[in-house]
């Protein structure tokens, strides 16, 4: 059986943007009606949503027959928590609250076996088609993607020395802590968070990784696109459920 190809980090080689949907439902079901309408990625969120590992397992079941690519954000730079993903197949991760080069370095070798990290070894698991892809070993880490998050005052500072780290693929701009971090809480379209924002998106590029960012509003993600952003969730499960039921409900009071 062939390895399986990472699609997302196929895209971001190709350097065309691809918009995301965030899950925050914990729903294998909101999940695969969100992977049936197009998007190019869905983030399996376990951060800030009810997901542990079963409900990622199912999650990336019901996303796996359509044309999108799962990643999942860990609850945080955990070493067993990103092993246990691993071994469920995840091959996109997006690491939280990244704020240094050794965090980055750090979330790299989690994500890699011995002798270059501490990824535990196991010989039978859903990432290798339970010992189906005879290759696995050799083909894995090509196949790997880490995103590493900036959302920090501090990970403002050190961006280029996290980019600089061997393995880390991607750096994703998180708004909102972002924002608190600078003083502006709940309110990353502040005019200094949008320079600082921009800014970190060029300093990004010019590393030669790709940026990302979460922009559910349509004109902040398509100008982020156009500034370079390889990588934009656009909506979430949960922003869409409760937009449309209150918009519904509202239509007949």
């Amino acid at each position: 059986m062939e390895m399986p190809v990472n699609r997302f980090k196929r895209g971001l080689a190709s350097g065309k943007a691809q918009a995301g949907c965030w899950l925050s439902l914990g729903s294998p079901a909101a999940a695969e009606i969100c992977a049936s309408a197009g998007f190019d990625w869905m983030m399996i969120d376990m951060e800030h949503a009810p997901n542990d590992a079963p409900q990622v397992h199912q999650q990336l079941q019901a996303v796996a027959p359509y044309d999108t690519s799962a990643i999942v954000r860990p609850p945080w730079n955990d070493t067993v928590v990103i092993k246990r993903l691993l071994d469920l197949g995840v091959q996109t991760l997006l690491i939280p609250y990244v704020e240094t080069a050794e965090e980055a370095r750090r979330a790299v070798a989690a994500t890699r076996y011995p002798p270059k990290g501490v990824r535990g070894v196991s010989t039978n698991t859903r990432a290798n088609r339970f010992a189906r892809v005879t290759d696995y070993f050799a083909k894995v880490e090509q196949e790997l993607c880490v995103i590493v998050q900036i959302e920090s005052r501090a990970g403002v500072d050190n961006l280029e020395a996290i980019a600089a780290v061997e393995g880390i693929d991607a750096l994703f701009i998180g708004p909102q802590d972002l924002a608190a971090g600078f003083g502006h809480l709940g309110n990353p379209g502040h005019p200094e968070m949008v320079e600082i924002i921009g800014n970190s998106i060029t300093r990004i590029r010019k590393t030669g990784k790709a940026a990302g960012i979460l922009a559910y509003a349509e004109a902040d993600a398509k100008k982020w696109m156009a500034h370079g952003a390889a990588f934009v969730a656009v909506t979430s499960d949960q922003s869409i459920l409760a937009k449309e039921s209150s918009a519904t409900a509202a239509r007949y009071r």
